[in-house]
Formats: C-alpha cells, sequence, structure tokens
C-alpha cells in the first residue's frame, strides 16, 4: 500500500485507477462494500485499486465543536484501509479552501488531470464539491463526456439494519457491542496510553488496574467489558470499567483494564481494547469489599465468554 498525504507527492498519474472517495469514518461494512467493488474493477482493467479520504474530518472545519465523535481516528482508519487490500490511500488535508473547489473542477483538475482517473465507484448517497453541488448524477454526466465510468454501490444491510457511521455510532454510545460489530465486520476498539491512576485497583480491591488516557473520540456507554487488550503485538484478555467510579465518589469519567493473568508493569504503554460483551452497569456498591466481590463476579463472567468463543472458533 501506498500511502500519499500530499498531491505534490504524485509526479505522474496512477495507472488506470479506479477510485473511491470519503471520509470512511469506522471502515465500516458499507465501506468494505465500496472497496471491494474498486479493486474487482481495477482487476478487469489492470489498474490500481485508490482510495481518497481527508484529515481532519471535513465536519470539524466547516462546523468546528459541532459535529459528532469519531468512531476511527485516523491512524486506524488508515491501518484499516490498508488492510482492507487498497493499492494506493490518498489523505489530503481538508481546508476551507479546499471545500471551496467546485465539483466540476474537483473532477477535472483533481481526480482526472492529477490521478488520471479511469473510474470511479460511489455509494448511494455520495456528494461533494463546493456546498455539495456534486452529485451522482452530475458525476454521470461528465462521465460519458469525459470519458470515465462510474459505478454506484447500494446500500447495504445487516438484519434489516442499515449500515452506516451513524447507526454504528449510536449503537457504541449504547453500549450495544454486539450488534455494532455485526455492522463494522469487527470489535469496536479504542487506544491510547496508560497513565497512572489513583492506585486504587491493585492495592484496595485486589484486581490491578491499567488506566487509558484515551486517544478516541467516542467511548461506549458507561459499564464493564469484556474485552481483549492489543499490547506489543500480543492479545489479552480482560476486564474494562468505563465510568465514573461511584463507589469512591470520584466523578471523573475513567477508563481502566484488568488484564487477566497478567503482572507486568504497563506504565505508558500504549494498548487497543477491543470490546467483546458488555457484563453490566456500573453502579454504586457499599463496600470496597463489595465492589471488590463483583469484580470477581465480572473476571469469572468474562472468562466463560472467552471460554465459549473459542469453543466455536
Amino acid at each position: 500500500m501506498k500511502l500519499i498525504r500530499d498531491l505534490g507527492q504524485l509526479e505522474n498519474p496512477l495507472m488506470n485507477p479506479v477510485l473511491t472517495i470519503g471520509n470512511f469514518d469506522g471502515v465500516h461494512r458499507g465501506h468494505l462494500a465500496l472497496f471491494d467493488r474498486v479493486k474487482a474493477r481495477a482487476r478487469l482493467i489492470q489498474g490500481q485499486s485508490a482510495v481518497m479520504t481527508f484529515e481532519p474530518h471535513p465536519i470539524k472545519v466547516m462546523k468546528p465543536g459541532n459535529g459528532p465523535p469519531l468512531i476511527t481516528m485516523i491512524d486506524q482508519k488508515l491501518e484499516l484501509i490498508s488492510a482492507a487490500g487498497i493499492d494506493v490511500i490518498f489523505c489530503l488535508p481538508f481546508t476551507k479552501q479546499f471545500a471551496a473547489i467546485s465539483a466540476q473542477s474537483f473532477v477535472r483538475s483533481i481526480l482526472l488531470e492529477k490521478i488520471g482517473m479511469k473510474e470511479l465507484v460511489v455509494g448511494y448517497d455520495y456528494a461533494f464539491g463546493h456546498q455539495r453541488e456534486g452529485d451522482i448524477k452530475l458525476l454521470k454526466a461528465m462521465g460519458r463526456t469525459l470519458g470515465f465510468a462510474v459505478h454506484e454501490v447500494k446500500p447495504i444491510h445487516i438484519k434489516n439494519k442499515l449500515v452506516s457511521s451513524t447507526s454504528i455510532r449510536k449503537l457504541i454510545q449504547e453500549g450495544n457491542l454486539g450488534e455494532a460489530k455485526a455492522l463494522l465486520g469487527r470489535d469496536y476498539q479504542i487506544s491510547g496510553t496508560v497513565v497512572r491512576g489513583k492506585s486504587r485497583g491493585g492495592k484496595l480491591l485486589g484486581f490491578p488496574t491499567a488506566n487509558l488516557e484515551l486517544i478516541d473520540e467516542l467511548t461506549p456507554k458507561s459499564g464493564v467489558y469484556a474485552v481483549t487488550v492489543l499490547m506489543n503485538g500480543k492479545t489479552y484478555k480482560g476486564v474494562t470499567n468505563i465510568g465514573f467510579n461511584p463507589t469512591f465518589g470520584n466523578g471523573v469519567l475513567s477508563v481502566e483494564t484488568h488484564i487477566l493473568d497478567f503482572s507486568e508493569d504497563v506504565l505508558g504503554k500504549s494498548i487497543k481494547i477491543n470490546f467483546t460483551q458488555r457484563l453490566r452497569e456500573e453502579k454504586k456498591y457499599a463496600s470496597i469489599h463489595e465492589l471488590a466481590d463483583q469484580i470477581g463476579l465480572d473476571i469469572a463472567q468474562a472468562r466463560k465468554i472467552f471460554e465459549n468463543l473459542e469453543a466455536l472458533a
């Protein structure tokens, strides 16, 4: 995979490129359907598959402070697009100047002249250019005139639910990680750096935890989850609590993970957490001992979930 962050890096057009364009927040199964069509068309014309996306997300430039939390931050998004088998990724800086480019100028000067696009694959609701003046109808008309093909991918439904970033975001915020996984095609993931917490997990409760300083914007609903933890190229099982530690009267949102059968110091490490299943709501307990007993039950429940998943694998 080749990553291009500036069109100035592109000395010559690509080889018969088939392109799709979008924000691709979540890189969900709807996006993967677009990528599959791009790759299939590229193989047919012996060309390169290409994806164009933007950094930052356009809504953060056009409506700062008003956009929804992102499902995938840029590094994870690029990793997922690359893992989908795309040859070239354009991750272009999005500015108000870029947004002011007319739809026709964007197609002519960037897609055709600079990139050399031969075919374009778009979703059913795709719109682009200044004030979103460009749509599929315009693209197909320009394609007939300028000699490129336009392929429209219809909406994807899983169990009668439309696969969209909006629906996935809502499911995650509701703590419905199972349905979110069905639409994403993978477990939802957050990442960050382990920082020093209140040191209560090991000392008071007997269950040491990694306190995560998040990179991500979208956090699942408060509660306790069975998770897998990715760190230093290895995968561990764990239990994560997202919430406000009501038993201690803390009031500050934290993400704390107890890694099963693990005793190493992880302070300062970068980790990724994949959410497997929600176990319960966060609640206030009458004593530290009662909370510790419940954590023990949570861990036992998580182990059973992992055992069942391994038996099904």
